[in-house]
């Protein structure tokens, strides 16, 4: 019968987690996970921190930010560990949002070459070249990368 590990130290979750003991000591800053002192004055922690450093490590590939990880961390009852239906949950939320960047992406790469409605008026070729700058009443910026493509307004 395998014996049940109540704690781990920091060199242990580094190489378990294929993080720098520094990151860890990042995270920690940051509020991601936790540790305590064990007697000899050494960080000690439970072992499920492997779970929540690879949730982490999948949100920021998915490039979520810090700030946004410690807010779902947050928002789980007493700071637990995130289990199967809070993955579940978290990662239909960062999806929507990396949809949406990807969105964002394919739009910036089909107009990089073209007019971006930055207003500049100054491409002869450009849909936004127009006496009235008809795109200004749709903000300011580079208004045709903000629209989606369902909802992109050129000028005639």
């Amino acid at each position: 019968m395998m014996q049940k590990i109540k704690e781990l130290g920091v060199g242990a979750v580094a190489k378990r987690s294929g993080v720098k003991v520094s990151t860890l000591h990042f995270y920690e800053e940051k509020g991601l996970i936790y540790s305590w002192r064990n007697k000899g004055n050494q960080r000690r922690y439970h072992p499920e921190v492997l779970r929540r450093i690879s949730i982490i490590k999948a949100a920021q590939k998915l490039g979520v930010s810090l700030a946004s990880i410690n807010a779902a961390f947050a928002s789980l009852p007493n700071n637990r560990t995130p289990d199967k239906d809070d993955w579940q949950k978290l990662s239909n939320i960062w999806q929507q949002d990396l949809n949406k960047r990807i969105n964002y992406l394919t739009n910036l790469r089909d107009l990089l070459t073209g007019c971006i409605g930055c207003g500049c008026l100054s491409m002869s070729r450009c849909p936004m070249y127009n006496p009235e700058d008809i795109l200004s009443t749709q903000g300011s910026g580079a208004v045709i990368l903000e629209q989606n493509d369902d909802k992109r307004i050129l000028p005639e």
